[in-house]
């Protein structure tokens, strides 16, 4: 697999043509989850193959928001199918790729440790520091296309998404569920 050169190419294609509007879902968003990614590998321990396949499930994971955020999943798998044959990667590769890429769809239901890591991965995020930073992107997208009229439906929307929430790895447990319940706190708290 050229897993260098198939990076560089797909955050090429997400910084020239995701959405300017999209305050989440961005550029941003991709580098996030591909370091947590990372570091959750780490933690986890799992091959170095597992790993390089993680990391491009991690960059390739939200590319269907290039077309639209309807099934942007299945989107992200057939961008991944069209493009990651030309650096290498097999059907063995893409079929574990795209089931990762799947695993991040809501509810989140991963098979495989690879698929936990990156749902973990996605939703990194809620156990951190920089939550609320983060969450008013995705409020922003929110108010944008109708799914939330103000702040206290999104705060609604939030407790409710924390409360069904967990972490899958037991590294994300570790790391991020004392985090996540203070800042669920801190959101119960504006209501």
């Amino acid at each position: 697999m050229l897993f260098h050169k198939a990076k560089a190419f797909i955050l090429d294609k997400l910084k020239r043509e995701l959405p300017p509007h999209l305050t989440y879902h961005c550029f941003e968003h991709t580098l996030d989850v591909y370091t947590a990614a990372e570091n959750l590998s780490d933690l986890e321990k799992i091959s170095s193959l597992q790993k390089e396949l993680l990391l491009t499930a991690a960059l390739f994971h939200d590319s269907g928001f290039i077309i639209g955020p309807n099934s942007h999943e299945a989107e992200s798998c057939r961008i991944a199918e069209a493009y990651l044959p030309a650096y290498d990667y097999n059907i063995n590769d893409l079929e574990a790729i795209k089931g990762m890429i799947m695993a991040t769809k809501l509810p989140q239901l991963p098979q495989n440790l690879p698929e936990q890591i990156l749902a973990d991965a996605d939703l990194d995020y809620l156990g951190r520091d920089d939550f609320f930073p983060i969450s008013e992107g995705l409020y922003q997208e929110f108010l944008r296309s109708g799914v939330v009229k103000n702040y206290d439906d999104w705060n609604k929307l939030q407790v409710s998404f924390f409360e069904n929430h967990h972490y899958f790895t037991a590294s994300a447990q570790q790391t991020r569920n004392q985090k996540k319940a203070e800042n669920l706190l801190l959101i119960q708290a504006k209501l």
